[in-house]
This record gives structure tokens, sequence and C-alpha cells, in this order.
């Protein structure tokens, strides 16, 4: 089952590429974030939150793996090949590439002919902070981390759970991340609801994203620091983000950008200060947000090649090493 399972993510990367999530078609996320929704309105009240919102996690993490595996097994029992296809279909709605290089794009165009307004507008549909000030550097800093944090949120952690489990476990994978980026705030109405969703994310991406900012260090170079520096300096970086994962990405294309992420932002007309990270060897300027998106290209390319390594060895010897 290893092998379809590479050769499903494989095919689900391909899809990803060419279509990307057409906004017409039926897509599962959609469906998982309204059944996120649903339970939201009447379970996160009263007492007992913490309670609640796990209940939430458990009706949404069981539902999406046994309706996902009911499909997959029903293609699979028909024939091989009409598996891997149905898997390689879902597997392609976990994942988000193509998206992610659109939408970042979207705000590199507008920014190249000097059209700051436009520009505005589109990063605000990508980032939840204040962007109706914003310069270039400061929008080019939120597209720079929504392309950093996303390369494993969106991209390589999906694929990673796809190899250990095919498509049931990347779509829990993505129901996850949806419960957690729906309720997992650190705020009043969702720091106890959230938090079971929060901490899960947290486990499922610990591993990917580590993996994943190796895989930019490993894949790019900087032009300011040395292979062994930046590997050096990518732990000390990371630590400094308030995620326990999201930090990897982040620090990584920040040490080899040569520029600084993070700092100040607002929220609703509420400063917020954050660590930043990386060595300031460059401002801040929209051809940085090209240069984030072939970081990520090059980065998920060894992604799937280590995929394919790991779960070879695994076919052939039973274990991953």
């Amino acid at each position: 089952m290893v092998i379809y399972h590479l050769i499903s993510l494989t095919l689900a990367v391909m899809i990803d590429r060419m279509i990307g999530d057409p906004p017409s078609w039926p897509h599962p996320v959609r469906w998982i974030g309204w059944l996120i929704s649903w339970l939201d309105r009447r379970l996160n009240k009263g007492f007992f939150k913490k309670a609640k919102g796990a209940l939430l996690l458990v009706v949404i993490v069981v539902t999406v793996f046994s309706m996902t595996c009911l499909v997959v097994w029903g293609a699979y029992q028909f024939h091989a090949i009409a598996g891997i296809a149905v898997e390689s279909v879902m597997m392609a709605t976990t994942i988000a590439q193509n998206d992610l290089k659109k939408a970042a794009m979207n705000v590199y165009q507008p920014l190249k002919q000097g059209d700051i307004v436009t520009a505005r507008q589109r990063v605000s549909m990508i980032v939840g902070r204040d962007t109706e000030s914003m310069n270039e550097s400061g929008i080019t800093r939120a597209t720079v981390e929504t392309i950093a944090e996303n390369i494993s949120d969106g991209i390589t952690a999906p694929l990673f759970w796809a190899l250990i489990g095919g498509a049931p476990l990347a779509m829990v994978y993505r129901a996850v991340n949806t419960c957690d980026s729906m309720v997992g705030y650190e705020n009043v109405q969702y720091s106890a609801f959230g938090w079971a969703s929060a901490r899960l994310d947290d486990v499922l991406n610990w591993l990917p994203s580590r993996i994943t900012g190796f895989c930019m260090l490993a894949t790019t170079s900087s032009p300011h620091m040395t292979k062994q520096q930046v590997f050096h300096d990518l732990k000390i970086e990371a630590k400094k983000h308030p995620s326990p994962n999201s930090g990897w990405g982040e620090a990584a294309v920040a040490l080899l950008l040569g520029v600084q992420l993070g700092g100040t932002n607002y929220y609703q007309g509420v400063k917020s200060e954050r660590a930043v990270m990386g060595r300031p060897w460059e401002n801040l300027q929209k051809d940085h947000i090209k240069a984030a998106l072939t970081v990520m290209a090059r980065s998920v390319r060894l992604f799937l090649i280590l995929l394919w390594i790991g779960g070879g060895c695994y076919a052939i010897t039973g274990t991953w090493l």
C-alpha cells in the first residue's frame, strides 16, 4: 500500500500544480468548515468549553477519517487503478501549492506596477492583520511570511501524512488544520474551546515542519551566509516564533533571503509585537515574494524525493530507515 500512496501523492502534486482548487468545484475542506461552524455554534457556550472543544475535534476527525476510508476502500475494491485515482484526487484537495503561488503573485503583480492600493487589498485576503496603511515593505513581509508558514501547513505536512496513511490521514490532517484555523485562537471566545484543536495541529505538524525547514536550506543558498551558518542559525531563529512549528519555515526563508521577518503588526487597530527572525542584510522589497516562491518550489521537490526514499525503504525492508 505504501507504493500506492507514493504514486497517489505524486499524482496529487501534479493535479494541484495543473488545476489547483477551482472555486466552482466542490471541495471537502468547505464541507469540513461547515461542520466545524455548525458544531462551534452549538458547543462553544456555557461551562466545560475545553471538553466541548475536544468533542468537536473528535467528531470532526472520526467523521472525516471514516468517510474517507469508506470511499477509498470502495475504490480499491473495484480496482487498484481506481483506488489510486480516487486517492490522488482526494490528496490533491489537501495541498495548496498552486493556490499559495497564485495568491502571492496576485500581490506581487500590482506591486510591480506601482499600484500599492490594489496590493494592500489583495494582501488583506491572505492575512488577518491590518493592511490599510502598509507600504511595499510591509506588504512584502506579510506575503513572504504567508508563503513561509504555509509551505509546511499547506503542502508538505499533508504529503507526509499521505505517505503514512494515504488519503484518510491526509484528510484528517487537513481537517485538524482547519479546526485550528477556525477555533484555535488565543482569545476569550476560543482559548479554551480551541485548545485541543491547536495542540493536535502542533503535534501533527511537528516533524513535517522541521523536515521542510531543512529541505529549504538544502535546496537554496544564501548570498550572505554559508550553509553551515544558516543551518546553525535556523534552530535559534525558529524558536523566536510563537508557534512551535511555523517558525521553522519562516526562519528558513528569512535566513535564505537575507531579510528580517516578524516585528510589529496591527490587528483591528491593536498593536502586536513579535520577535524578528533573520538578519537585515537586505530591505524587504517586492522581488523577495518571487524569491520565497522559488524556495517553496525547490523545497517541495526535495521533500517529495525524501518521501520516495523513505517509502521505498519501507516497502523493501519494512522500516522507514
